[in-house]
């Protein structure tokens, strides 16, 4: 895939800067950086090598809009002609800079105060695209690091690894007695963290920490987090409490990124471990959330446990409802489960809330409830789920 994309490039008289395995975010970085036309990525984030694809970032490092998205699969789809055929002397160069992630981890640096000596850090690397990076950063910041998937083969990347499968960095921290352990996906834009315990300190739990400390630092802009409708109702509670608005979009980190450039914000981010500090990078960074998460921790001299109770996650459960794909966005439309829901929720009486939103990419519809029981949710939430079925399945 690398090599038809870059005779492609090339093809039509653009050079390309071949970066070998590198993050996701550190291809946004460096063509910022390069004063590349374009940054492109391949990956299958934090999916099986099946399911990869091509990332695009625009000259300043952001991922595209939605509009130019959709002029490029016009392209393709439709199998539009481009008049442009350079000959000779005019065609794209190849040029290899395989030392280029020195850039991008000099800059993870400068965004710290503090080093991570007396630290031990458990490491897993998903055998994805941070695979060298982490450790030797890391290893730079004085921690001593314990690692494990660090080994891609261009097959095993997320197989019953990284972020996506918490168990195995969980068992790591436990095994060698870890301060923290960091959990990144194949292409490192995202990070789940694990406290000594052996809990889970998910994007949540990273923005109720981060949004803090910044708050104390006089860094949070307008006091004011960005997350997501899936955005657990415990970090609305936590950081209501220390004066912090949480404002909510769609799911998706493109969403999150959008609403804190429309509006001046600095920090966002999903559960999913995407979090977004905008005041280092332009997209969702797992090496980077994990050198601030850390540095949070030695800036206030307290254990990765003590920072991840700051919030109390409620309990959510998601059930799929398998629908008809035309009539997956309209559920709103039908009057039934329009009630169901509002029902459902007066339930709750403010201490629980139901979300429904159609998938990205299959005929179903998710169904989130969120509240203080789990048992009185899930059995709600597989009743709603099997309401919606029977109406538009």
């Amino acid at each position: 895939m690398e090599a038809a994309l870059a005779a492609g490039i090339c093809s039509m008289g653009i050079d390309v800067v071949k970066l070998g395995v590198v993050p996701t975010p550190a291809v946004a970085y460096l063509t910022k950086k390069y004063k590349a036309l374009a940054g492109a990525v391949i990956s299958a984030s934090h999916n099986p090598v099946e399911y990869n694809g091509i990332k695009f970032f625009d000259q300043n490092g952001f991922k595209l809009m939605d509009e130019i998205e959709d002029e490029i699969e016009n392209y393709i789809l439709n199998n539009i002609e481009i008049d442009a055929r350079p000959i000779k002397e005019d065609i794209g160069q190849i040029i290899m800079d395989f030392d280029a992630y020195k850039h991008y981890m000099a800059h993870l640096e400068s965004t710290i105060r503090q080093d991570f000596k007396g630290l031990k850090i458990a490491v897993d690397c998903g055998n994805g695209a941070v695979y060298k990076i982490a450790p030797l950063l890391l290893e730079e910041l004085g921690a001593d690091v314990v690692v494990i998937h660090d080994k891609p083969n261009g097959v095993n990347i997320n197989v019953e690894c990284g972020s996506t499968n918490p168990a195995a960095i969980q068992a790591l921290v436990l095994d060698t007695k870890a301060d923290i352990g960091l959990s990144f996906d194949g292409d490192a834009d995202r990070l789940i963290a694990v406290d000594e315990t052996g809990e889970i300190i998910d994007g949540d739990h990273i923005l109720a920490i981060c949004g803090t400390y910044f708050k104390e630092q006089n860094r949070l802009k307008k006091d004011t987090i960005v997350g997501t409708v899936m955005t657990n109702i415990g970090l609305d509670l936590y950081l209501n409490s220390k004066g912090i608005k949480v404002i909510k979009t769609k799911v998706g980190d493109r969403y999150v990124l959008e609403e804190m450039l429309n509006n001046g914000y600095v920090l966002g981010g999903e559960q999913s471990g995407h979090i977004i500090f905008l005041d280092y990078s332009t997209t969702g960074d797992g090496m980077l959330t994990a050198l601030q998460l850390i540095n949070v921790m030695k800036e206030r001299g307290k254990k990765a446990s003590e920072l991840n109770k700051l919030m109390k996650s409620y309990p959510q459960v998601l059930v799929n409802a398998r629908v008809r794909k035309e009539l997956k966005e309209s559920y709103m439309e039908n009057e039934e489960i329009k009630a169901e829901i509002e029902r459902i929720e007066n339930l709750f009486k403010g201490e629980g809330r139901v979300v429904i939103r159609p998938s990205g990419t299959e005929p179903l519809i998710r169904v989130m409830i969120e509240g203080k029981d789990k048992n009185t949710i899930e059995s709600a939430a597989k009743d709603l789920a099997k309401f919606i079925e029977d109406r538009l399945g």
